[in-house]
């Protein structure tokens, strides 16, 4: 933990926004230097213009990369283009612009030159192609970091199901525009866009929230929402939604920029616009007690961060099991069968709840793609993963977003306490009352590029160990449980217990998630077990 955690950024702290524009137009990247290449993770390629990993040459490439893949699947529909905040979002928007308009791909920008968040490009792309007078297909881009630090930029392309593309879709469009840039960008085509076509894209979504949350149950309890968007494109849609909807909602924190100089620095120090986090949420806390209900969204709006005046910010675990608990009893238009999708390193009180709705448990490896088709067809009405992002489904059982929404997630925080009286951490207080208090960590462990490598493909027969911090272990995973897919790590069940470990994709590190219904201290067992087992398996 940084000593100046939570604290307010100070000018050193803040980048300089005229030269990360200039290093976007004037920096080339080398192909050949690994971390200056197109990399799609589970949430597109990111990185900063100032070390040449995030340049006019990147998205010029993955943008015509991407007119290529989507004309090789048979999609000849409008392509949905939207932006963030971040300083790199605006000028990689002018560079996609040029390169979609050059090969005719009809692009829909926003109607008010507005920001857009993630879960709003999202909800255009299913309404769209959900809409039987449509016959063609269509996609989008959405060019964000989420809620990486001001130096960065992302960009991502969601296909025709309206979430994060999977790793075939991926792998082919970062290849491709890696082979553009070492060709130097000889095939890749460029115009000045004259006119271009719009959408509403806040109005469409705000208007439309009526059918996935009780807008009249909150307007009617008047309960007190604050909104805080962190300086992120969600600012001008709450505003929007407090005045469709005539809610007792007020946007805290309504300025944007870039720098982000009202912002509290996380817990290493560096300006992240990350709602779960108690460090970078320190100036939204100021204000808990002030509302009924408040919340933080991330730069791209498919995070959130739920306060409540009793227990302050919640951990985004908690908050989803209880959510998950009430939707389960308060949507009865819902397929009965609709299973609970989580991530495998999400907190187990999940599992307990889920046996107690009688509800099957659906569990994946991280990244909410994986969510995708469940939530397409109805046959999962909720989907979450441990870093604070979810959707579900419509009153009727159809689908939403396909894509995490920061947005609904806080709205939904003040449905919960509208209609049941109570906040959703004196739910959870509830839940710990009924299925034991959970604790839950996640470290960094060192490991070398080749270790990082051999985790990943580790089955979980090798893993030699029969116990863990005192415990029979009783599973053993390289695969998730709910479709099988490789988890890319491993993870180890106890009865009271668990640890999963997965290389991380940026760092020398790989990460230990791990939870125990024993207490804290029997979690630190479980983690200092862990690396030894995970260590042994390596070595072997």
């Amino acid at each position: 933990m940084n000593e100046r955690a939570g604290t307010v950024a100070t000018d050193e702290d803040l980048v300089d926004i005229e030269a990360l524009i200039a290093a976007y137009h004037e920096r080339k990247p080398d192909p050949s230097v690994a971390s200056q290449r197109v990399v799609f993770g589970t949430s597109g390629h990111r990185g900063s213009s100032l070390n040449s990993a995030f340049n006019d040459d990147h998205i010029a490439a993955t943008t015509q990369a991407i007119v290529e893949y989507r004309a090789s699947i048979g999609v000849d529909g409008p392509l949905f283009l939207g932006a963030d905040t971040h300083a790199l979002s605006a000028p990689a928007h002018t560079t996609a612009l040029e390169v979609l308009v050059a090969n005719n791909v009809h692009v829909l920008v926003d109607e008010f030159g507005d920001y857009v968040p993630t879960p709003a490009l999202s909800h255009a792309i299913l309404v769209y192609n959900n809409d039987p007078a449509h016959h063609d297909r269509a996609d989008g881009i959405i060019i964000t970091p989420s809620h990486n630090p001001p130096t960065d930029g992302g960009f991502k392309y969601n296909p025709p199901h309206g979430g994060p593309a999977d790793r075939d879709a991926t792998s082919w469009i970062a290849d491709r525009a890696n082979a553009l840039i070492e060709a130097g960008l000889t095939d890749v085509k460029r115009a000045q866009p004259s006119a271009v076509d719009t959408y509403d894209f806040r109005g469409r979504y705000v208007d439309d929230l009526a059918s996935i949350i009780d807008m009249d149950a909150v307007k009617a309890s008047g309960i007190r929402i604050g909104a805080d968007p962190l300086g992120g494109a969600s600012v001008h849609y709450w505003q929007a939604i407090a005045e469709r909807y005539d809610l007792n909602l007020t946007v805290v924190n309504p300025l944007v920029d870039p720098t982000w100089r009202f912002m509290t620095l996380d817990w290493d120090g560096k300006i992240r616009m990350d709602p779960s986090s108690p460090s970078a949420m320190a100036s939204v806390l100021t204000h808990q007690s002030d509302y009924d209900i408040l919340t933080g969204n991330d730069a791209d709006a498919d995070r959130h961060g739920i306060v409540t005046p009793d227990a302050g910010l919640m951990n985004p675990n908690h908050f989803l099991a209880v959510a998950i608990d009430y939707l389960y009893q308060h949507r009865p238009g819902w397929n009965p069968d609709a299973a609970i999708g989580k991530t495998l390193v999400s907190s187990s009180m999940i599992d307990r709840v889920a046996a107690s709705l009688d509800r099957t448990l659906w569990e994946v490896p991280v990244g909410f793609k994986w969510f995708v088709p469940g939530l397409v067809d109805g046959s999962v009405g909720f989907g979450g993963e441990e870093s604070a992002g979810a959707s579900f489904l419509r009153m009727d059982g159809t689908v939403w977003t396909t894509d995490k929404d920061g947005i609904l997630l806080c709205l939904l925080a003040a449905e919960i306490r509208a209609v049941t009286g109570k906040s959703p951490s004196q739910l959870y207080a509830g839940l710990t009352q009924r299925f034991g208090d959970p604790a839950y960590r996640r470290v960094d462990a060192p490991a070398s590029p080749q270790q990082k490598a051999a985790l990943k493909k580790l089955d979980g027969d090798a893993i030699t160990a029969t116990s863990l911090a005192g415990e029979e272990i009783t599973a053993k995973l390289s695969h998730a449980p709910g479709n099988d897919a490789e988890i890319g790590g491993v993870k180890v069940v106890t009865e009271n217990a668990w640890f999963a470990a997965r290389p991380s994709g940026t760092e020398d590190v790989y990460k230990i998630y791990a939870e125990s219904f024993r207490g804290q201290e029997h979690l630190e067992q479980v983690l200092a077990e862990a690396k030894s087992i995970v260590d042994a398996a390596l070595e072997g």
